[in-house]
């Protein structure tokens, strides 16, 4: 490529300066002699100072081009039709208006010849560059084209009735059909990791195949290309084989993991399939392992219940619960705890389905229910190891609660979750699975409920008017309305036009007292145990979401779709109410 015309270009636009231009280009040359990728226009505007959008609107300029916002534009099928997937995501390009059979075409450099050769031939017709940066190009290939196309566009060349074939267990499939399948998966698995997904699920129907990942909590449907339900098959079947599953095994549930490497990442991922009317649903659970780090700090505790807990989390014995459904973030608290106390004076020992994250210096044990290692067979045999502390992944029958129990009796620290929907529930359903009330009593030190709502995206949250009976109705403290700041997320790019990005916990910390005890004993309610556990100075769900609505780390909406309607605690309000008068 000559660039001596570059030059010029780029001087009379006051981007660059001769010296620089000699000195950039001589250091792109020795970067990309030494192995480096990285575009020659990219290089530049990085080595500018500018950002990649300004520099290509200096540049647009002097070239007397258009600079294009590809976010506000609608791109009908039609005009994608005229530049072919494989050209458009080979090259990083997207068509996105015809006129009069011109196309115009949103490019990121428009100096590579071969960009421009391939598009004049493959548009068989006149076309007019635009400039746009180069991720807002890849989000639009993603928004139009959906995840993988130009991938599925090569299986469809290869093959054009790509079928799998099973037989004795094994995949029987072309070479480049392979790859291009496989390459099909790491894209789907890519993406979710740059989106912070926690989960992606495959779900067949009648007439697609539906991907979708859960980020913060919710499902978010990825684009697609509509020839993806031709390649279901395939597709379930290279992931069964990537988690070591017998995949002609269609009729029975299995389940499997992967480890893989993305970015130098290192992520484990949990694969289960379960059989449906319109064949396998997949799902999978993404676990980052390497720059995980528990800490107290991060969960979003007061600077009270902070205090109370890591008091607690230093006994020499006793039973610490966590509460909530799935997902609500109980493992993370409880390695956040393990976190906190591991030293070397102490023997912790964990079991775990499955191990989520590996914690250096503790002894994790995973259940292997196949083999008869449950949570009850794994306690028994912990507590011939010699620990101090041991955490149990969860406490779901009778015998597992009694061992733990014993266990807290006997001079041990557990750690351990129940599927609760409030603290002071978790009395009454350990007591439910048979164990006596007076062993609750004096084994239980705290109970912590908790959910996780999503934080406001910091690029777009905007103050709002909420109305003020609407607050006094859902039980936000009337004293503090004036002088709260109600925010909203408006959405934008960085939050995936959400207003919101990630996520922290809101908490219940229930404390055993000696005010507390006796109710345990006496089976006592549990929202009479929560109405003396509140007048003792315990936050409920909702009251701990209205201190990070107050600090505008969250939103009324979000506290309001995770945590319950609490009648008990309404009916301790009306009463203060009528105390205070």
């Amino acid at each position: 490529m000559s660039y001596s015309p570059i030059k010029s270009v780029l001087e009379n636009a006051g981007i660059i300066t001769p010296a620089q231009f000699d000195r950039w280009n001589s250091a792109w040359r020795q970067g990309i002699e030494a192995g480096g990728t990285e575009p020659w226009l990219t290089f530049f505007a990085r080595e500018s100072g500018l950002s990649e959008e300004i520099f290509l609107q200096k540049l647009a300029a002097a070239l007397k081009l258009q600079f294009v916002d590809l976010a506000k534009l609608s791109i009908t099928a039609e005009v994608r039709k005229r530049i072919s997937t494989k050209v458009a995501f080979q090259f990083n390009v997207i068509p996105f208006a015809d006129e009069a059979g011109e196309l115009s075409v949103a490019v990121a450099d428009p100096f590579d010849p071969g960009m421009l050769a391939g598009l004049q031939y493959d548009a068989k017709g006149p076309l007019i560059l635009a400039l746009a940066p180069a991720a807002e190009i890849e989000k639009a290939l993603k928004k139009y084209y959906g995840v993988g196309a130009e991938t599925l566009d090569e299986m469809a060349e290869e093959d054009d009735t790509f079928d799998l074939e099973i037989e004795g267990g094994r995949e029987i499939t072309g070479d480049d059909q392979d790859a291009s399948v496989i390459k099909f998966v790491n894209q789907v698995i890519w993406e979710a990791f740059k989106d912070r997904a926690t989960d992606i699920h495959f779900e067949p129907s009648e007439d697609e195949l539906r991907i979708r990942y859960r980020i913060d909590g919710i499902l978010h449907q990825t684009p697609l290309p509509p020839q993806i339900k031709r390649y279901q098959p395939a597709l379930i079947s290279r992931i069964k084989v990537m988690a070591g599953m017998n995949i002609a095994e269609k009729r029975l549930p299995q389940d499997g993991r992967i480890n893989v490497r993305i970015k130098g990442e290192e992520i484990d991922i949990r694969v289960s399939t379960v059989p449906t009317v319109w064949g396998e649903s997949v799902s999978l659970r993404l676990l980052l392992r390497g720059k995980i780090f528990f800490s107290l700090d991060k969960l979003g505790f007061a600077a009270d219940e902070d205090a109370a807990i890591r008091e607690i989390i230093v006994k020499p014995h006793g039973i610490v619960l966590v509460t909530g459904p799935t997902g609500s973030g109980k493992s993370t608290s409880l390695y956040a705890f393990l976190s906190t106390i591991n030293s070397v004076t102490k023997r912790i020992i964990t079991i775990e389905e499955p191990v989520e994250y590996e914690l250096k210096g503790i002894n994790q044990i995973p259940v292997r229910s196949d083999i008869g290692l449950t949570f009850a067979v794994g306690l028994r045999h912990i507590l011939r190891q010699d620990p101090n502390v041991v955490m149990i992944g969860e406490i779901r029958d009778t015998e597992t609660a009694e061992i733990a129990i014993r266990a807290s009796l006997t001079g041990h620290l557990v750690f351990s979750t129940l599927h609760t929907n409030d603290a002071s529930s978790a009395f009454t359903r350990l007591i439910d699975m048979g164990i006596e009330p007076f062993l609750v009593a004096s084994s239980v030190e705290a109970v912590m409920a908790q959910r996780l709502v999503r934080t406001l995206c910091p690029h777009c949250s905007r103050p709002q008017k909420i109305d003020r009976d609407y607050l006094i109705k859902i039980g936000f403290p009337e004293a503090e309305i004036d002088t709260t700041t109600f925010l909203k997320g408006v959405g934008c790019e960085a939050c995936r036009q959400m207003g919101y990005q990630g996520r922290t916990g809101i908490h219940e910390l229930l404390l055993v007292t000696e005010a507390i005890r006796p109710l345990v004993m006496n089976r006592a309610s549990a929202a009479t145990i929560a109405d003396v556990s509140r007048r003792q100075g315990m936050r409920t769900l909702r009251q701990d979401g209205w201190r990070k609505v107050k600090a505008g780390v969250t939103t009324v909406e979000e506290v309001l779709r995770v945590t319950q309607t609490e009648e008990h605690v309404k009916g301790l309000l009306v009463e203060e109410k009528v105390a205070d008068k």
